[in-house]
């Protein structure tokens, strides 16, 4: 029974959050489409599809510039600070939070594209990206770093722990490495170097 519960809430952390993403976007979608689309219809006499997305990416851009700014601050560190005392929701808010602001956030995470050498014997290498280079919290020393390690069709992955002399930086734009890695390997992958060699042709 303990087995099943923890399965139970395993598949909640993985699913909730995207399905939370997912319901709150329709949501305000439909809602804006039937505040927005119900007053225009009156007026102009006929309705126009899709404004309720053209609102919801104005919003959300709205929201973005006034968390960029001194006098919003304040407010969003207050809402996580009231967040942080809800015990299921945040851990399902921290998790969507964490999650984007790896990937498009201006804390970006996967920024730094490596080739790690994961066994000597057969010079077997994988390709991820170190997410940390300080992990003092864990009580390590210096030449340790954090490397992810996606998994292929999946954003799952492996969080390893390596020596810096066993990682070699790969000159290619990390969302290209991370096409090539979540896809097995069956995208075309385009390095830095074969760029500035085709603009030159």
């Amino acid at each position: 029974m303990r087995h099943l519960l923890g399965y139970f809430v395993q598949g909640l952390l993985l699913i909730a959050p995207l399905s939370v993403t997912i319901w709150a976007i329709v949501t305000v979608v439909n809602f804006l489409d039937e505040a927005i689309l119900s007053q225009l219809e009156a007026i102009i006499g006929f309705r126009v599809p899709g404004l309720g997305l053209l609102a919801l990416i104005v919003l959300i851009t709205i929201t973005g510039f006034l968390g960029s700014t001194i006098l919003f601050r304040p407010v969003l560190a207050y809402f996580d600070r009231v967040i942080s005392k809800a015990p299921l929701i945040k851990i399902i808010y921290t998790a969507v939070k964490d999650f984007l602001q790896a990937f498009v956030g201006q804390q970006r995470r996967f920024t730094e594209p490596v080739l790690v050498r994961v066994d000597d014997a057969t010079e077997a290498d994988r390709i991820g990206f170190v997410t940390s280079r300080d992990l003092s919290m864990l009580g390590l020393p210096e030449g340790r770093v954090a490397v992810y390690f996606p998994s292929s069709y999946t954003v799952l992955g492996e969080l390893l722990i390596m020596p810096a002399s066993r990682i070699r930086p790969l000159d290619i734009a990390p969302a290209e490495v991370m096409k090539y890695v979540i896809s097995g390997g069956v995208t075309s992958i385009h390095s830095k170097q074969n760029v500035k060699q085709e603009t030159k042709s």
